[in-house]
């Protein structure tokens, strides 16, 4: 978790002239792209940290977004009101940077009840899918809502706040969800929304 970690107002000025739309189907809102500009001081330095924490020397980006959340908590699909993984690749690392001035917003990690999985690799991919599913045969699937602590099939382990440009570095294989309140504005004006840059990271080739 790193505080003060850019020069926001450059993202926040670059983030006022762009197109949002969805991309994806799992994000509950709209997106931009990032250029890859933007990025480029700030990779030289988180590479320290990653090669320090991660074991990562050098850094590639794979996918780098604006994101706003904006769907409403009882139009959430199935998959979107569980927490998830974003590849199951342990050198794929998720670069997560907050935006908004609201800060009651957050990120949170999970552990699978079931399993114990708290990070899923590509040995774990087939007994935590067989586990879930057979989890929400025999519990049913959440009510539509964003997670908020505790479930019955997941335990919460941390929750880091969205405060104002802080970002959070972690492994993309790491079961995480984002945490919005049902107070929260969800509007799809990213200098008002909860805006984030969420980028996609990968050891060098």
């Amino acid at each position: 978790m790193i505080d003060g970690f850019a020069k926001a107002d450059r993202f926040l000025d670059d983030a006022s002239f762009l197109s949002f739309r969805p991309i994806g189907e799992h994000y509950p809102g709209i997106r931009a792209v990032v250029a890859p500009a933007m990025l480029r001081d700030l990779l030289a330095q988180l590479a320290p940290v990653a090669e320090k924490v991660f074991g990562i020397a050098a850094l590639d980006v794979v996918d780098t977004f604006y994101s706003v959340v904006t769907k409403a908590a009882s139009a959430l699909t199935p998959s979107q009101r569980l927490p998830h993984f974003d590849d199951v690749s342990p050198t794929r690392l998720a670069l997560l940077h907050f935006l908004s001035r609201d800060e009651s917003s957050g990120t949170a990690f999970y552990r699978h009840r079931t399993t114990g999985f708290e990070s899923i690799n590509a040995a774990r991919l087939p007994e935590y899918r067989a586990a879930l599913q057979a989890d929400i045969a025999r519990s049913g699937l959440p009510e539509p809502g964003y997670i908020a602590g505790d479930t019955p099939l997941f335990e919460q382990l941390a929750m880091h706040e969205g405060r104002f440009n802080r970002a959070i570095l972690y492994r993309s294989n790491t079961l995480h969800c984002a945490v919005i309140p049902p107070t929260m504005t969800l509007s799809e004006d990213p200098l008002s929304g909860r805006l984030t840059v969420n980028t996609f990271l990968d050891a060098a080739r």
